[in-house]
């Protein structure tokens, strides 16, 4: 008996399941990998984790003792504390978004340590992105 087409076909599943992008993006880290990975970089009193807006949330203490809130990319790992500060200014960041292909882009804001914007898609998906605030790369996107 030949598995190959059902290979074939589980494997077409599984890329277009990784293509499909942040819908599917907290299946990368789970709640005990992020946990793990947030107290790995010396956080501690790590609570409310959650996964929302595309990235995993919570409120933790700083390795200096200091209360902070928390988002951390599911796909790479990288942490972002809400304190942050970006090199980065608004005009950056609709330039990248426009580069991007993203069109009609508003609300564009740093909160919380990350840029965040909405707009619409090349294929015309009104969407909220968050982005990296020293690269501005899109690390996060939900449909609007």
């Amino acid at each position: 008996m030949n598995d190959r087409p059902l290979q074939t076909a589980l494997l077409a599943a599984a890329l277009a399941l990784a293509g499909s992008g942040a819908a599917h993006a907290q299946d990368a880290l789970t709640a005990p990998q992020v946990r793990a990975q947030l107290e790995a970089q010396g956080y501690t009193k790590v609570k409310d984790l959650e996964f929302k807006d595309g990235m995993w949330k919570a409120d933790a203490t700083s390795a200096n003792g200091k209360q902070v809130d928390v988002r951390l990319d599911p796909r790479t790992g990288k942490v972002y504390p809400d304190k942050a500060v970006s090199p980065l200014g608004e005009a950056d960041i609709r330039a990248q978004l426009a580069t991007a292909g993203y069109s009609g882009v508003h609300d564009v804001k740093l909160d919380d340590g990350l840029w965040q914007a909405k707009g619409t898609t090349a294929a015309g998906e009104k969407v909220k992105v968050q982005l990296d605030p020293a690269t501005g790369e899109v690390i996060a996107l939900e449909k609007d």
